[in-house]
């Protein structure tokens, strides 16, 4: 029996979609999206989906159009979406849905394109996206805790979703108006901090569910990694092996669904790229449709950049490259064209698997067979090998066959082998980045060097090393710690010691760089001991604390700290001061920050000089500009920064991310060198690129690419 609040959800859903799709026009009883225990029911049929992940803000509107129809060419039949809150609403009551933002367009384009969409509107939405979408200014409001039983939170996170459930209607764009959009999430993977929130934890949940479906969309809404999620919201799961790992939704009457297909995973500074096979992704994806599952989205189906400062802690700008789809929208082989025939061979059994009785056969110790069967609607088998070492013949309706090694063949009318998730017939292609322009000439190259700013510069004095974003609001990477430090005995072998919870650290003794230090996903503190050279007197000490994008997860986000917490001058092995209670001065940003030396109109606000070669190289806290002119074609383009060490970058004002190649994978290699230029960036020619390098490296180095893609043997044949 159903409780009285959970009974008054259903009700609430079936009036919902009454009465939009009656407005709408038609059978009332036929339009709109529903739901059984065997899937998704669309304008009164079942449905057995394959869905993609593409984030508008990680492309462009130029590239949206042929990224969708690759889509679709794919075999994909809906979009996934995040909606992001800190692009939207940079501003308390300050929105923005204009340029990559722009929302509603890509949901049109979509449509235009006849597939459906996922809108996960969240509003936190993790994503490896910074602060998990959360805008800043949402920590100041007082008394808030995000993402549990607090009004104040509850209060801005209904606002946001009501603001984007609103422009849906108002554009029509919900399938209970006869929009694409099938779906809504509200929250993302809030299982993995429930338990941190104790008892206040479980009410959140049932109050974004009934505050979700009481916004009445007339379309589903559904709770990712969430087993508790309150009827009618539909719990799905997230992981690379649902199909073995999910325990399946809730409620017998709930449909299920996989949110996330991880189609390889995503990649920090300093880590190595995880590639997941083809082969891989189809077995777990067809091993999720043996076992009911009829909604299956691939995160990502093109992961695209994270430009400007959107990535969280320590992420590459290159976002799921290893996915269908690459970051520039290429075709990456054979993952794309395997999970192709893998959609056509599932899709060409669809009636019984949505119909169909399911039964499960013995064929072996590690051997199953998942039939689908109905008179009317034909029969489907899937043979499953789980042998990981041996293939296995395998006897079924007195026909055999010979799977290979963890496989999964999927039989026509039960008899007919049309696919094998472990055979690929498709091609591999690799990716080919061709140098068009290499910057290599000095007098093409004009600089600006950051002042080292000492403590009478700094405007902000205390007697205690400040929190990082407390001051900077996440509206720059930077914050500048000064000290006045008097040294009048004499001291051996000096040392400065600090500790800090930012990411990267810079000292500076007398307007000379001592030495930096940075952290990584894995270690949230750095510490850094450094020889200085004092001179008798005043000396300078400005240590200059940086962040490569703020977390995107985890309980509690609002308490975090970053930025010094300790520093201390030792003298030889023994006597040590401790400076933290002393008088520091704090400085937000960079001075080409504030005068936006980014930007084209700004060139001539500050004095830039032209260097010869051997005084633009290695110089720390140098912007370096010069120009380009677009390469032929219509191909991606990307800007090789290898030669450098760690920055931002941006082409005609806009950015086109962080870089840091000086970080390491364990092999010794950058993560990156390689970052997207859309061609939406650029013009024919006087392209203005401007490069902001903390650590010192080599302009000189960077080049300019074309990116394509070519067949394996013609790669072979180029290497030979």
């Amino acid at each position: 029996m159903m409780s009285g609040r959970v009974a008054s959800c259903w009700i609430l859903v079936a009036m919902v979609v009454v009465l939009s799709t009656a407005s709408a026009g038609g059978d009332t009883a036929e339009k709109g999206v529903t739901y059984d225990g065997r899937s998704l029911i669309i304008d009164g049929q079942r449905k057995l989906l394959f869905s993609g992940s593409i984030h508008y803000p990680r492309s462009t509107p130029e590239m949206w159009p042929s990224l969708i129809k690759k889509t679709k060419e794919g075999g994909i039949d809906v979009i996934q979406t995040y909606v992001f809150w800190n692009l939207h609403e940079p501003k308390l009551g300050q929105y923005d849905f204009s340029g990559r933002n722009d929302l509603v367009k890509f949901i049109k384009e979509i449509r235009s394109q006849g597939l459906y969409v996922c809108l996960r509107i969240g509003p936190f939405v993790e994503a490896e996206w910074n602060y998990g979408g959360l805008p800043f200014w949402l920590r100041d409001v007082p008394g808030m805790v995000y993402r549990t039983d607090n009004e104040p939170f509850k209060f801005h996170m209904q606002r946001f979703t009501s603001k984007i459930v609103n422009l849906m209607k108002s554009e029509g764009l919900y399938a209970s108006q006869g929009g694409p959009i099938i779906l809504s999430q509200i929250e993302n993977e809030y299982g993995n901090v429930e338990a941190g929130f104790h008892e206040k934890g479980a009410s959140y949940v049932k109050w974004a569910a009934q505050m979700a479906v009481g916004l009445q969309t007339g379309v589903p809404w559904i709770m990712c990694k969430q087993p508790d999620a309150p009827d009618p919201v539909i719990n799905t799961c997230n992981g690379m092996r649902c199909g073995e790992t999910f325990p399946g939704p809730n409620s017998p009457n709930k449909p299920k669904m996989w949110t996330e297909d991880w189609t390889s995973f995503y990649q920090f500074y300093g880590g190595e790229p995880y590639i997941r096979s083809a082969e891989d992704i189809a077995f777990h994806a067809a091993l999720f449709i043996a076992k009911n599952g009829s909604y299956i989205n691939y995160y990502m189906y093109h992961g695209g950049t994270n430009f400007g400062r959107t990535s969280s802690s320590y992420f590459i700008t290159g976002y799921y490259d290893q996915a269908p789809l690459d970051e520039y929208g290429l075709l990456r082989q054979p993952k794309y064209g395997h999970l192709k025939e893998l959609h056509a061979a599932i899709k060409s059994s669809a009636n019984p698997l949505l119909n169909g009785k399911q039964t499960v056969l013995s064929l072996g110790p590690m051997q199953q067979a998942y039939v689908f069967e109905d008179e009317n609607s034909g029969c489907v088998a899937f043979l499953v090998n789980n042998d990981a070492r041996k293939a296995i013949q395998m006897q079924f309706r007195n026909n055999a066959y010979s799977l290979l090694p963890k496989s999964i063949g999927i039989l026509q009318d039960c008899k007919t082998l049309i696919y094998e998730t472990a055979k690929v017939n498709v091609a591999k292609n690799m990716r080919v980045t061709t140098p068009v322009q290499v910057f290599n000439v000095p007098d093409k190259w004009e600089v600006f060097r950051e002042s080292i700013p000492t403590f009478s510069d700094t405007p902000l004095k205390t007697n205690a090393l400040l929190e990082h974003t407390n001051l900077t609001k996440d509206r720059t990477d930077y914050l500048w710690y000064t000290l006045r430090f008097e040294s009048s005995s004499p001291c051996a072998n000096p040392s400065l010691y600090i500790e800090s919870l930012g990411h990267v650290v810079h000292v500076f003794v007398n307007n000379a760089l001592a030495g930096s230090g940075h952290g990584s996903r894995n270690i949230t503190a750095v510490k850094l001991q450094v020889p200085v050279s004092l001179i008798n007197g005043q000396n300078n000490i400005s240590i200059l604390s940086g962040m490569v994008g703020l977390p995107d997860s985890g309980a509690y986000m609002e308490r975090k700290s970053y930025g010094l917490t300790k520093a201390q001058i030792s003298c030889g092995e023994t006597n040590a001061i401790d400076l933290s209670g002393s008088q520091w001065g704090h400085l937000v940003g960079l001075l080409g920050d504030k005068v936006r030396l980014h930007q084209w109109a700004n060139l001539k606000s500050v004095k830039r000089s032209t260097n010869d070669a051997g005084l633009i190289k290695n110089c720390p806290l140098a912007w370096y500009k010069t120009m380009f002119d677009e390469p032929s074609g219509d191909g991606p383009v990307g800007l090789n920064m290898g030669s450098m060490g760690k920055g931002e970058v941006w082409v005609n004002g806009q950015s086109i991310g962080r870089y840091w190649v000086s970080f390491l994978t364990p092999s010794g290699h950058p993560s990156q060198s390689i970052y997207h230029i859309p061609r939406a960036f650029l013009k024919p020619s006087g392209n203005l690129l401007v490069v902001f390098e903390e650590e010192g490296g080599d302009p000189l180095g960077i080049s300019l690419n074309t990116i394509s893609v070519i067949g394996s043997n013609q790669a072979q044949s180029q290497l030979s």
